[in-house]
């Protein structure tokens, strides 16, 4: 495996061409699985739709977010367009709310488990991974800061979670002006290297990393 590769996947300039299909791959796989993975969950506890083909398509255009894809190019991270959900369809809504929206990070730790053994493979019959350790890397990073509890990341729903039913359009409108406060932090971030979620994540984010491709 390429031991060059920077771990969090972070755009920058100059930057190679693999490493840059990996981000963006990675943050199309990212915000897909996310999305999908939340539809999937709230169809299963009980919100099901009729037009389930507005929730339910894996074209990643249709998940990208404008201020979560911002967030990706600036942070490293990021979020999909928001998933609408009813929480009166559900027998326990604080607790399904939580479950739902977790599942999106839970998701992409599952989709780099998968690139991890993938990784695994190609070292043991030592041949090069490709792209897949890019991919890797930034579905670890939006899985970990998606636990933040910052709208619109997953656990952002706490702030809404005593009662999800009269608070989800709260739920989404703090989603766009957190989302959009995120963008800006993130902006004066990278500019001026605050280092003010990086300090705290980045170790955690190589830790886990490394822990999926077999490095520890």
């Amino acid at each position: 495996m390429d031991n060059a590769l920077a771990v969090p996947l972070l755009l920058h300039y100059p930057m190679n061409i693999e490493d840059l299909l990996a981000f963006i791959l990675g943050m199309l796989f990212a915000v897909t699985l996310n999305a999908e993975a939340q539809a999937f969950m709230a169809t299963s506890m009980g919100d099901r739709r009729t037009e389930s083909g507005r929730r339910f398509t894996f074209n990643p255009i249709l998940h990208l977010d404008p201020l979560g894809t911002l967030a990706f190019c600036l942070g490293g991270f990021g979020w999909a367009r928001w998933v609408d959900i009813d929480p009166s369809k559900f027998s326990h809504p604080r607790l399904y709310t939580i479950i739902i929206r977790l599942s999106g990070p839970l998701a992409n730790l599952f989709l780099a488990s998968i690139g991890g053994s993938i990784v695994m493979l190609a070292q043991a019959i030592q041949f090069h991974p490709g792209l897949f350790p890019g991919v890797i890397a930034v579905n670890v990073a939006a899985a970990l800061y998606n636990l933040l509890p910052i709208p619109p990341l997953a656990l952002g729903c706490l702030w809404t979670a005593a009662d999800p039913v009269k608070l989800e359009r709260l739920q989404r409108r703090l989603g766009y002006i957190c989302g959009g406060l995120l963008v800006l932090v993130l902006g004066l971030d990278r500019l001026y290297h605050l280092e003010l979620f990086s300090r705290y994540f980045n170790p955690l984010i190589t830790t886990v990393f490394a822990f999926i491709v077999g490095q520890n």
